[in-house]
Parts: structure tokens; C-alpha cells; sequence
């Protein structure tokens, strides 16, 4: 082959480099957005980096979104999402791959569903609406229920069903409402309300069956969710199958993963009930035997003891004592008298020392002067012709002072 025909040789780097070339000239694939689903997701935590692949029936394409415009991001790809991604389509010229690299990345139709309801359920999280704190314990034993669905589903003959089968003295208040398209919110928001206006109403059941994301939407209003928290009467929420989780549920008092399972959990079963008080009379007539026939065991042992024999044996001791306790108090007095006569004549006799007129006994007198009753102690106490009164042993005489 001559040279003038031979082709050019390039390195595959210089060939790698021309094509990352031509596509960052291409005005298309500078800015292009690109449907698919996610393939092969991968979140590098350490780089904050994400990688993954989008898809269709025919072709897949690697993609790249870097922590720094991941910023905006409001739910976290997973697999077999179909998304929306916008951004460059360029060569990584280590590998001499193409791949987009992504700026924006939203959920593409339904997608975008779950996207609202990540968000909503995030907000309404951080506001403590779904805090375990908050939600109420249900009546161990309703009297009067509500049941706040469309009347014409499978959803309220299901809930019926159970709810009289289980607890057939149970009165049941049912409010028809739109469960399914724009208008079953406010429907449904308004049967709420009415509910909580019943009198004696014990507990409501909020709810309809199966179906797609679309038919259970009404289900994550969030006006619908917060007359769910605010509502004064306890709530369980049985909306769709067991796999499926929408708002409600989480701010009901208690979700149920189906409307039967939402009866199941709402009322008791009377047949177990009745079994179990059945169960309770046996142990509790069982409890009693034995209690009675302890207590007789303790009698008839109580009986036999050598006191009931004889039972004066109980109080004679203690009227002897009651008799030594008498004859001790009696002595006591005795001797307590015996003193005090002693006493008191020993206080006579010194009294009778003291007595000025047992002076008088002895030939001694007293002598008073008549005007003024003063006793006179010496003679110049009675001048002549003083009148005094001189009082001897025997009885008292006038007499007058001579010079």
C-alpha cells in the first residue's frame, strides 16, 4: 500500500481526545435531557459522587452526577425509576467511555408521584405530625365506630363484615366519601369532621382498598393529613394493601395494613373474649377452693390448740396478776396514810409550841392598852392611869394603872 492512500495512525489517546473534542462542539449533546430508567445505581458516600446507567427497550447510557449538583436533589434515585436527566454528554477519556454528565435529575411521571411524596412525608415529619409521642391508644372496647370510606366499595362490606362478626353489640356510623381522584381530599376532609361532631364516638376508620399510586393519591393530601392530627378522636387508617404506605398512615393514631385488618384492630373478638372470661371464672373458682380450703386447713389446726380446750387458761393469768397488783396498791395506800398522819401530828405538836395562849398555862399574861388594843412590853407603854386589858389562862380582866 503506497503512503499517499494510508490512513492516519493516532494513538488512542489522541483519537480519545478528538472524539471528547467533536462532542464538547456539539451544540445538541452540550445541553440535552435524556428519558430512562435508573439501572445500576450506586451512591459513593465518601466522594458524595453518584453513578448509574439510564435505559430503554434499546439502548443503555452511563451517567455521572457529582455531589455539587446533586445540591437540588429531593429524592434518592432507586432502581428501575424512570427519571429525567439533563446535562452534557462528553467522553471520560480513562476509559474511553461517553457518558452524561448530569446537572438536574427529576422522577419522570409516576416518578414524579413518589418525589411529592418523599417531600411532603420529609416536611410533615420534621413538624413531629408522625412522633409515636403523639398518637393515641385505641378503646379496648368501642361502643359506637365510624366509618369514613365510599360506601359502594369492597373496602366498607369488608369492614362491616368482620366489625359485626367480632363485635355485634358494636353501633356503626358510616360516611359516605369520595376516596379516589381531585375531588375525594376535601370529601374526605369533610367526613372527618363530621365525625368528630358525632356524639359518643369512640373511634374512626379512615380508609378504601387497593390500587395504584394514582388512585390512593387523595390519601397524601396534606390538608387531609393534618385534619388526620388534629382530629379529637382516635384514627386508624387502612388505605390500600399491605405494601402500600401513604401519608395518612402515618399520622393516624395506628396504621392497618388492610380495611379488615383495620377491623381486627379496631374491636375485640367476642368469641375470644368469652373464652377468656370463660378461662378467668375456672382459675378464679380453682384460686378460691384453694384459698378455702387453706383457711379451713387453719382452722381446724387453730381448733386443736390446747387454748380452745380450755380457754379460762387464757385470762387466769392475768386476774392473778390483776389480784397481786391490788394487794400492793393496797398496801401502798396503807402506808401512805400511816405517814401521813405521822406528818400531820408532828405538825400539831409544833403548832401547839407556837400557840401564845399555851404561854398562858404557865402563869403568864397578856396585857393591852383598852384605847388602841396595843400589847404593852414595857412599863413606860402604860403610864398611870392607863386602862388596860390583862388576859390570863383563864379569861381576860379591866384594870386600870396606879401611880
Amino acid at each position: 500500500m503506497s503512503a499517499a492512500g494510508a490512513a492516519e495512525v493516532l494513538s488512542v489517546g489522541a483519537l480519545t481526545a478528538h472524539l471528547a473534542a467533536l462532542l464538547r462542539g456539539d451544540r445538541l449533546l452540550s445541553d440535552c435531557q435524556v428519558r430512562g430508567e435508573v439501572s445500576n445505581y450506586h451512591h459513593h458516600r465518601a466522594s458524595g459522587h453518584r453513578y448509574f446507567k439510564l435505559k430503554d427497550g434499546s439502548a443503555e447510557l452511563k451517567c455521572a452526577l457529582f455531589r455539587n449538583d446533586s445540591a437540588g436533589l429531593t429524592f434518592e434515585p432507586t432502581e428501575g425509576l424512570a427519571v429525567l436527566a439533563r446535562g452534557r454528554v462528553a467522553v471520560y477519556e480513562a476509559r474511553g467511555e461517553y457518558q452524561l454528565y448530569v446537572r438536574e435529575l427529576q422522577p419522570d411521571g409516576l416518578g414524579a408521584l413518589y418525589a411529592a411524596f418523599e417531600r411532603l412525608k420529609q416536611r410533615l415529619g420534621a413538624e413531629g405530625l408522625f412522633d409515636e409521642a403523639r398518637k393515641r391508644p385505641l378503646p379496648a372496647y368501642p361502643r359506637r365506630v365510624a366509618l369514613l370510606t365510599s360506601l359502594g366499595s369492597a373496602a366498607v362490606r369488608d369492614l362491616l363484615r368482620v366489625l359485626r362478626q367480632r363485635w355485634p353489640a358494636l353501633r356503626i356510623v358510616l360516611i359516605d366519601a369520595l376516596c379516589q381522584g381531585s375531588d375525594a381530599p376535601a370529601s374526605l376532609i369533610r367526613g372527618l369532621h363530621l365525625a368528630n361532631r358525632c356524639d359518643e364516638l369512640d373511634l374512626i376508620v379512615i380508609g378504601r382498598g387497593g390500587g395504584s399510586i394514582e388512585d390512593l393519591w387523595a390519601f397524601n393530601d396534606e390538608g387531609l393529613a393534618r385534619a388526620v392530627a388534629a382530629s379529637r378522636v382516635p384514627l386508624v387508617s387502612a388505605v390500600g394493601h399491605e405494601t402500600d404506605f401513604t401519608i395518612c398512615d402515618f399520622v393516624a393514631d395506628l396504621r392497618a395494613a388492610t380495611p379488615s385488618h383495620a377491623a381486627q384492630l379496631a374491636v375485640p373478638d367476642q368469641a375470644e373474649l368469652q373464652q377468656r372470661l370463660t378461662q378467668l371464672a375456672g382459675r378464679a373458682g380453682s384460686g378460691l377452693e384453694r384459698t378455702v380450703a387453706g383457711a379451713r386447713w387453719r382452722l381446724e389446726a387453730v381448733s386443736q390448740r390446747a387454748i380452745w380446750q380450755r380457754p379460762a387458761a387464757l385470762w387466769e393469768p392475768w386476774a392473778q396478776r390483776l389480784d397481786d397488783l391490788d394487794g400492793r396498791l393496797q398496801q401502798a395506800v396503807g402506808q401512805a396514810v400511816e405517814v401521813a398522819g405521822r406528818r400531820l401530828e408532828r405538825a400539831g405538836t409544833l403548832l401547839g409550841a407556837l400557840d401564845p395562849t399555851a404561854v398562858l398555862q404557865r402563869g403568864y399574861a397578856i396585857v393591852r392598852r383598852a384605847a388602841d388594843g396595843r400589847v404593852a412590853l414595857q412599863p413606860a407603854d402604860l403610864p398611870p392611869g392607863t386602862a388596860a386589858e390583862v388576859r390570863l389562862a383563864g379569861g381576860s380582866v379591866a384594870v386600870t394603872v396606879g401611880s
